[in-house]
């Protein structure tokens, strides 16, 4: 069993539980992908694979090193190559296997890693969410980001100082994403709420070490309806 393997963002869109209530959820391209190494405690001392996303590639993209890497396992190239623990049955694996959306389950928990929207360059309330000073004419206060240090001492600013600066386009983990749906066939995942970046940007999935506990729309469906059976006052 391997512990992840590489996506792409689809989009987001809802689906419709059982009982009715409404779920948001993000559409994954989960894979297909294939192994391209496997190593082991004897030569690396670790076990994992170099999982990498099948996609169309032109030879002339990679590098000569990347290129030889590839002709060694006897497979053509990938843009995207990551590594992932192997947590159980790693003599089952081997190179040139595929891993694809199968090898999650409806209901498990997954932890999912991307590159998150850039925002250029951000005020300190766009970034910091400070609040500003009044909006009135007389104020001469309004997003500014105010005093920052002493003058006489110590005659600098602390390093850590929430100030203006690049906001966004850092790698971000949103853990403990439940999933929904899974279609092995067209390498579909559906997983519960927002992941990070923009639509069509690469993702890593992995299973959550430590998932807990979602809490499901039975219990707001039947509280609706205890509620709307309960006789009303006058």
């Amino acid at each position: 069993m391997i512990e992840g393997l590489i996506g792409i963002k689809l989009g987001m869109t809802q689906v419709f539980s059982k009982e009715g209530g409404v779920i948001p959820v993000t559409v994954l391209k989960a894979g297909p992908c294939v192994v391209i190494q496997k190593k082991n405690r004897q030569t690396d001392g670790y076990e994992s694979v170099q999982l990498g996303f099948v996609e169309p590639t032109s030879e002339r993209k990679v590098s000569k090193a990347l290129l030889g890497h590839f002709k060694k396992s006897g497979l053509p190239p990938t843009r995207r190559i990551r590594e992932f623990k192997i947590l159980s049955e790693a003599d089952k694996i081997s190179v040139g296997d595929q891993i694809s959306a199968g090898m999650f389950q409806v209901d498990e928990n997954v932890d999912v890693s991307g590159i998150s929207k850039g925002k250029g360059f951000a005020g300190v309330i766009k970034r910091h969410h400070f609040r500003g000073g009044a909006a009135s004419h007389g104020s001469m206060f309004h997003r500014a980001p105010g005093s920052v240090g002493a003058s006489a001492y110590p005659s600098r600013t602390f390093a850590g100082m929430r100030a203006a600066g690049h906001l966004g386009a850092a790698r971000i983990t949103t853990k403990n994403l439940q999933v929904v749906r899974v279609d092995t066939e067209n390498h579909l995942l559906v997983v519960r709420g927002a992941v990070p970046g923009a639509d069509g940007g690469y993702l890593v999935i992995r299973r959550s070490p430590a998932p807990r506990k979602v809490r499901q729309v039975k219990a707001a469906v039947s509280a609706a309806k205890k509620a709307a059976k309960a006789p009303k006052r006058k």
